[in-house]
């Protein structure tokens, strides 16, 4: 994720931020620039970035509620912003804690929505689209049921649960996972999503199985299975986590998680200016200046050359500070070649390279 600055006073800003530290400017995300702005209070209750005095923009309808710090145009329908305007279903804010649960769901989403709009991806509402739009709908465990996070013909339900941090933890550990985050969830399931739209819906069914595998095989047989069995021993051999070794839908949406996972940080680790060069080794393999947009149709084989020698460095600086790997996962030959095909598809057409 690129960075960006006050305007007023020049502070680096969070992505997340709805006020300067430094100098308490409003801020907004503005996802018609794709850029958080120092803002200026108009009398109407409408906001002027400082540097286009001229435009007027909203804050969204879920900013007071939910945090969010993305702006709209006047009249825009419902005053939702498109990143909320996929929900569907919001938690019942009545109950304690749901609130701040929502909040940072919400958080995660934006994040989403973002890496979707910088890589022009299809992205419609179901408000806009019954048939083929996304929606989400977060929901809280009842006595008579659980809800499972997962996708469904467009529709991503999420437990609002995975937005507590100790109880995200004792899922992570109970089920033998390295990593697990809200963020990671809404990638994964959005990977869902994808398939339907640009492998099924984009006549490449017959690439993605040479690829990933039959989706076809039953998907609850494939689930008890994995379940009842586990993961292969060697599943790291050709697969980027154990769970993709489930189903080949699921292969499909680790994968796809990961490539997000990968573009979105070189893109904030470009933002910063990163390279690495270890003092000790003149091995190329070890070293990469990360001077370029992974959000833009570089070759693929330039984003791995970057990935694996900045995850060594973060992931030894997390080890300094006690901290488990920010990127707990090794990438074989196969799995390459896997987030290659999402590369592809992604930019425009398995095959076209």
């Amino acid at each position: 994720m690129k960075l960006s600055k006050c305007e007023t006073c020049g502070q680096l800003l969070h992505f997340e931020n709805t006020v300067c530290l430094s100098c308490g400017s409003p801020l907004g995300f503005i996802p018609e620039l794709m850029d958080l702005r120092a803002l200026v209070a108009q009398d109407d209750g409408s906001f002027a970035p400082k540097s286009r005095p001229d435009e007027r923009w909203l804050r969204c309808t879920n900013h007071a509620a939910a945090g969010c710090n993305w702006l709209v145009p006047p009249g825009s329908p419902e005053g939702f912003c498109p990143a909320c305007r996929l929900n569907r279903t919001i938690p019942d804010l009545s109950v304690p804690g749901n609130q701040v649960k929502w909040a940072a769901i919400e958080c995660a989403k934006r994040r989403l929505v973002y890496a979707l709009l910088r890589l022009g991806l299809p992205l419609t509402s179901h408000k806009d689209d019954a048939a083929r739009g996304l929606a989400f709908d977060f929901l809280a465990d009842t006595e008579d049921k659980q809800v499972l996070t997962g996708h469904d013909d467009g529709l991503i339900t999420i437990n609002i649960a995975e937005a507590d941090s100790p109880e995200r933890e004792r899922r992570r550990v109970m089920l033998g996972e390295p990593y697990r985050t809200m963020l990671g969830h809404m990638r994964h399931e959005v990977g869902h999503y994808y398939w339907d739209l640009l492998v099924r819906d984009g006549d490449h069914i017959a690439a993605s199985r040479a690829m990933f595998g039959d989706e076809s095989e039953d998907y609850g047989e494939a689930l008890g299975r994995y379940y009842q069995t586990g993961a292969p021993v060697d599943w790291q051999v050709n697969y980027v986590s154990a769970y993709a070794t489930m189903h080949p839908w699921e292969d499909f949406a680790e994968t796809w998680t990961h490539y997000l996972h990968m573009i979105d940080t070189l893109d904030t680790a470009a933002s910063f200016g990163f390279a690495v060069h270890p003092l000790i080794s003149d091995d190329p393999a070890f070293a990469a200046s990360i001077g370029f947009d992974p959000y833009v149709d570089y070759d693929f084989q330039t984003v791995v050359r970057a990935w694996v020698p900045l995850t060594v460095a973060v992931n030894s600086l997390n080890r300094s500070m006690g901290q488990p790997d920010l990127y707990p996962f090794t990438l074989s030959p196969p799995a390459i070649t896997k987030l290659g095909f999402i590369h592809e598809l992604v930019h425009g057409g398995v095959g076209r390279y």
